[in-house]
């Protein structure tokens, strides 16, 4: 559960803060986050009303200035003081303040996503879509979900519930690539099987067959290249 406030360019933010801060959500979603010193203000507040450490701290990445420096925002995270969990990227706010049109598939903005979730990657937080305006065309949202999987969101903010539904379905990993996972965690967890090279010099015979034919052989199962399996 995540409380969203008004941004900080407003005279509301410090009275949004100190209620969501008292109601203690899992999270505070803030808008237009555009630096580090922003994320630094709300941490402020937050102490200052000795908020309850488990509340975390979303900024929503939708001004040219966030989406630039979307590392050094991500990097914030190191300082616990911070909270800072996660980015919500904001393509509306971000079409109107660069000019960037809004068009099916989104392809002008690609490369400003691909930025964002490689910042949020490296710096271990998560990152969210923006919502889909056009709530009455199912296939263009469901086709715009299926998008946002794939260039790496870990999910997707929407405007109307109508659409939880087909959102958690595209986000949802079918069930073939849950089992493959977690065989591949189980392989993992079992004691590690050690291979080690024979030394051909220890062999009964002094190392003669490795040294007729050059080499030992690669496995450990007693036999050099010039012996016959």
């Amino acid at each position: 559960m995540l409380i969203r406030v008004n941004s900080l360019d407003t005279p509301s933010w410090i009275d949004d803060v100190t209620m969501a801060g008292k109601a203690r959500p899992d999270g505070i979603l803030v808008p237009k986050i555009s630096s580090v010193a922003d994320l630094k203000a709300i941490a402020d507040r937050l102490n200052d009303i000795n908020a309850h450490t488990s509340i975390r701290v979303w900024a929503m990445i939708e001004t040219a200035r966030a989406v630039l420096d979307a590392d050094k925002l991500a990097a914030a995270a190191k300082d616990s003081e911070t909270r800072l969990a996660g980015f919500v990227f904001g393509p509306n706010d971000i079409s109107r303040e660069t000019r960037i049109r809004m068009q099916p598939g989104r392809a002008a903005m690609i490369p400003m996503i691909t930025h964002c979730v490689l910042a949020a990657r490296v710096h271990g937080l998560e990152i969210l879509d923006g919502p889909y305006s056009d709530i009455s065309n199912i296939d263009g949202f469901a086709a715009e979900c299926a998008q946002g999987r794939d260039l790496g969101f870990d999910g997707k903010t929407l405007i109307h519930p109508s659409h939880i539904e087909a959102c958690n379905a595209i986000f949802t990993p079918p069930a073939e690539d849950v089992t493959e996972a977690r065989k591949i965690i189980a392989a993992f967890e079992r004691p590690e099987k050690r291979f080690t090279r024979r030394d051909p010099a220890r062999r009964a015979d002094g190392g003669a067959a490795a040294r007729r034919d050059g080499q030992a052989h690669d496995c450990d199962c007693g036999r050099d290249r010039g012996d016959a399996h």
